[in-house]
């Protein structure tokens, strides 16, 4: 009888992303083990389909009575928060690996020692922002003793129907036969750090200087349906294409796999960029760029506010960190990025499954 797991990640859509990262030394450590993934929507399309996840279910109380009804042996809690703790106690668990509550008084604290560098970076900015220096992939690993870090991609494959959409949106994208290359301008972040996107103004000086210094590129503007007034804003007199916002989560992934290299702060956009293996420019203020892995494949550009990072969600200075992010480390990260993409391979897409007994591709 094969092990029953549980995940439990609601935490925000790049997050979950990244924690896609997680399922092979899953795999490895519990071989051919039933994984069960709880999630908030609208996270669960980007799980949906997946070749690792056997369940995907949300935190709605109709999917939460659906998992009243199973019993795990394992539960690997990555949210520290008294939510993630509550759908815990929704089932049946025997070990929580990760985090989780403690009754008494409602605190987040460690499930076993393994957790206790990860836990107490959320409780100290000088060892989360100066003492860290692993990404936040490796401290999940280690956090939830899932065997050795080996520091595993992202896995978040496309479907043969989606891979077949990359191909006739670049095709779309591509149809000036000057243009051999597509920069993905990834506009947006959510609005919890709102800091976290550059100006429209900046925006339109770098869209300039691209199609000036490298005509032989194409620039689409990628983002979500609270971009769209924004991208229209960026896109106004300028010869860029728009991609659609309000399609839905799984449209933005095919949209962005769909770029060769794509610009971003640390965001959605990112994470996805990183899943599909794009080349990735990723600009960063007011989070930790060294909590971020880019698995070789791409640059990352730090604001030069001498106060970042800070995880603010509110800020009143008058200059802001996204002002202060050089136009010249941008362009040369994508002169870098042009180089790196010839010798990695233009548009590697994620569709391969290794390393995993018995999982296959999705349909």
């Amino acid at each position: 009888m094969s092990l029953a797991i549980l995940i439990v990640h609601l935490g925000a859509l790049g997050a979950v992303v990244r924690s896609t990262s997680l399922l092979k030394a899953i795999k490895r450590k519990y071989p051919g083990a039933m994984i069960t993934w709880v999630t908030d929507a609208p996270a669960h399309h980007l799980l949906k389909n997946h070749p690792g996840i056997d369940r995907v279910l949300t935190t709605q109380e109709s999917d939460l009575l659906q998992l009243s009804a199973l019993e795990f042996e394992v539960a690997l809690v990555i949210d520290k928060s008294l939510k993630a703790a509550g759908v815990v106690q929704r089932t049946t668990v025997d070990q929580v690996w990760g985090f989780k509550i403690n009754p008494k008084n409602g605190a987040i604290i460690p499930a076993t020692e393994a957790a206790q560098e990860l836990w107490s970076l959320g409780l100290s900015n000088q060892k989360k922002f100066f003492e860290n220096n692993k990404p936040e992939t490796q401290l999940m690993i280690e956090a939830l003793e899932l065997g050795p870090f080996r520091r595993d991609d992202y896995w978040l494959p496309l479907t043969e129907k989606e891979t077949k959409q990359v191909q006739e949106r670049r095709q779309q994208w591509l149809r000036n036969k000057n243009k051999t290359q597509i920069l993905g301008l990834n506009t947006g972040c959510s609005p919890v750090i709102p800091y976290k996107k550059l100006s429209i103004q900046f925006h339109r000086q770098i869209i300039a200087r691209i199609q000036n210094d490298f005509p032989d590129t194409e620039i689409v503007l990628l983002g979500g349906p609270e971009d769209s007034e924004r991208n229209q804003q960026i896109a106004q007199d300028l010869q860029v294409i728009s991609s659609a916002t309000e399609a839905g989560l799984r449209d933005g992934l095919i949209s962005v796999a769909a770029c060769d290299i794509v610009l971003t702060g640390d965001s959605l956009g990112m994470h996805m960029a990183i899943s599909q293996s794009k080349q990735v420019i990723a600009w960063f203020g007011p989070t930790c760029a060294h909590e971020i892995d880019l698995y070789d494949r791409g640059v990352k550009v730090l604001t030069q506010a001498p106060c970042s990072p800070c995880w603010k969600r509110t800020c009143e200075k008058s200059i802001m960190c996204y002002d202060q992010v050089s136009l010249e480390e941008l362009v040369n990260a994508f002169k870098s990025c042009r180089t790196n993409r010839l010798s990695w391979g233009s548009s590697a897409l994620h569709t391969v499954v290794e390393e995993v007994p018995g999982a296959v591709a999705p349909a």
